[in-house]
């Protein structure tokens, strides 16, 4: 049972790492946060943004529903 929720860690660890690339990036960094960028509103976001959004909120669910699983599953086996 550990093994399995050790796979489904690691598949979902990689899987936000590419979800997270895929997001469009929405400030510019360092010169933001001293004022030198322009911010423009938030804009229409497509479906597809959307959607990006949900399978990434899914899998951070999914992450962490693992990370709390095997902490449990480790504590029953000490």
């Amino acid at each position: 049972m550990i093994l399995a929720f050790q796979i489904l860690l690691v598949i979902t660890s990689l899987l936000m790492i590419a979800l997270v690339l895929l997001h469009k990036g929405r400030g510019g960094g360092l010169s933001d946060m001293f004022g030198g960028g322009v911010s423009s509103g938030l804009g229409g976001s497509s479906v597809a943004e959307r959607n990006l959004d949900r399978i990434t909120i899914g899998t951070g669910v999914l992450w962490i529903a693992c990370v709390i699983a095997l902490g449990y599953l480790y504590k029953l086996a000490a």
